[in-house]
């Protein structure tokens, strides 16, 4: 039974931080990190993902925060929630998961369990988690150690559904396991859990939650290229359509972030490797993967029209992150737009009062503003809808403009009548 083991939660970014802290409420937790900053500031009771208030890091009593190994030896539940991110050919990036297998493997112990919520393809925890487990521990798997799937579902930056108040999914490798896994995360899942029937059904029912998202983002950006070349507002066709009870809400964008633009190629590997190329997937990474030129080219045709010199103009990004009130810069896409107007010898500011901006700089090797400067910009875009940003006015937008500039609306922060342009 694993009622009352300590549990160490290997990976305190936006899932295994609430997930520790939740656990820590009921549990001995260790939540372990390789990021020796992070975890003194975890220590000093700062989350810099802003998913955990100070309040709530005092308030779980019973977690620890550490970068060292041995402090985990002890625990007989190990949760990972590790990144599962892309190559630059887009195939899948397993390394962080080995490492924090072979990890686990080290001071693996006969009885423990490893439960996976790193996203990724149906397959991949027994195929390649399980035998790097094996070969580190020197341990046989379903006899001496035992695994589980619960696929994250955190989604960062929403107050309103937190880690408790999100249904789990939960399986485990053998019929015994599948039931203390679910158990486990009953203690702190208010929601409810639902017990898939085995782990691949569990990292399937994962893997194509984005990927459904990912697809359904692709139709209405195709649609908003279409209005646009009919001359119709993207917006307003949305909120006819979105009239009958069953039109799903979706609205175009730049789609990046460590889930909707990462996920769909996990699949795509695994389809691949068993002799199926999914051409609908595909067709919906590839719409999305070109909407940073698509905005870009719209946002040169409008200053075009009012006669903007394109060569040298100074374009000013209001937003930077994969998506409004949320500090995480992982695969933003707003850099496919930063670096499109780069090409065209333009001078691009960056102004996210969200960002931690040594994190872009180390990252994008950008130096984001911290105000943006009066009169100065040709063109101005409203690239994410953070709360900050709804305060404006298309009249303190125009403060930081010339006399002639071009303002894009992205996110629909404005009525149609006040941008000059939209998706």
């Amino acid at each position: 039974m694993m009622q009352n083991k300590n549990i160490a939660i290997i990976g305190l970014g936006y899932v295994g931080l609430p997930l520790a802290v939740e656990f820590g409420k009921k549990r001995n937790v260790i939540g372990f990190d390789i990021d020796h900053k992070r975890v003194k500031d975890l220590q000093n009771g700062i989350d810099k993902s802003r998913e955990v208030s100070s309040e709530d890091l005092k308030r779980a009593k019973n977690s620890l925060f550490t970068h060292n190994l041995c402090d985990i030896k002890d625990c007989s539940i190990f949760i990972v929630t590790v990144q599962t991110p892309v190559h630059i050919d887009k195939g899948p990036n397993l390394t962080p998961l080995i490492t924090a297998s072979e990890m686990i493997g080290s001071i693996l112990k006969s009885g423990d369990l490893v439960i996976y919520e790193s996203t990724v393809y149906p397959g991949a925890t027994e195929e390649v988690c399980v035998p790097a487990l094996e070969k580190s521990s020197g341990l046989i798997f379903n006899k001496d150690f035992y695994c589980g799937y619960s696929p994250e579902r955190i989604n960062p930056g929403d107050k309103d559904r937190h880690v408790s108040t999100i249904m789990k999914v939960t399986s485990g490798s053998t019929e015994a396991i599948a039931k203390e896994v679910d158990n486990l995360y009953k203690e702190i899942i208010t929601a409810g859990t639902y017990l898939a029937e085995s782990i691949k059904v569990a990292e399937a029912s994962k893997v194509i939650e984005n990927t459904q998202r990912d697809l359904n983002i692709a139709l209405i950006n195709e649609l908003s290229i279409i209005f646009n070349k009919l001359n119709i507002d993207t917006e307003s066709v949305l909120n006819a359509a979105g009239t009958k009870w069953n039109f799903l809400p979706f609205r175009p964008g730049l789609v990046g972030g460590h889930c909707i633009g990462v996920d769909p190629y996990y699949l795509i590997h695994k389809s691949k490797e068993v002799g199926y190329t999914p051409e609908l997937i595909l067709s919906g990474r590839k719409i999305n993967e070109q909407m940073g030129k698509y905005l870009t080219d719209r946002v040169v045709d409008l200053m075009k029209v009012k006669n903007i010199l394109v060569e040298g103009a100074n374009i000013l990004i209001m937003g930077f992150t994969f998506k409004e009130n949320c500090p995480d810069i992982r695969n933003t896409r707003v850099i496919d737009v930063y670096n499109n107007f780069r090409d065209l010898n333009c001078d691009v500011d960056i102004y996210d009062p969200w960002v931690d901006a040594l994190e872009v700089k180390q990252e994008y090797d950008i130096d984001v503003v911290s105000t943006p400067e009066k009169n100065k910009y040709d063109a101005i875009l409203m690239a994410v809808a953070h709360d900050e940003f709804k305060k404006y006015s298309p009249i303190n937008i125009k403060m930081f403009a010339k006399k002639s500039y071009v303002l894009f609306d992205v996110k629909y922060l404005f009525s149609k009548d006040k941008a000059d342009g939209r998706l």
